[in-house]
């Protein structure tokens, strides 16, 4: 009976660990076209139903981006909003051939 709980726990414990090698990364997400570039400097969901991983992966480099663009904007003396919108042009520049950006008119784009 040990024997087994051990191995289930072992087998369990591998999993987790391995799980973050399979996790999807922001420049797998854009080159496959499930997240873009907007101006508001944050990234947004290409498709229509996104995977929970997408979303989490977006969710988290937005609450990323959000504490970078309030300490930079202090560190400015701008506003907050000033801050995203500079950086989400700049993000859009950058963005590669073949990823995709949202218009102001909330159409997206493949560079």
């Amino acid at each position: 009976m040990k024997v087994i709980n051990l191995r289930a726990t072992l087998a369990a414990l591998l999993i987790l660990l391995a799980s973050p090698v399979f996790a999807l990364t922001l420049d797998e997400a854009k080159a496959r076209g499930l997240v873009g570039e907007q101006s508001s400097g944050y990234l947004g969901v290409v498709t229509g139903s996104p995977s929970g991983e997408v979303k989490a992966l977006v969710d988290d480099i937005n609450g990323q981006r959000k504490a970078l663009y309030i300490e930079k904007a202090k560190e400015a003396g701008v506003e907050l909003k000033i801050m995203e919108l500079r950086t989400g042009e700049r993000l859009i520049k950058r963005a590669a051939d073949g990823e995709y950006v949202r218009t102001p008119d909330g159409k997206w784009l493949k560079k």
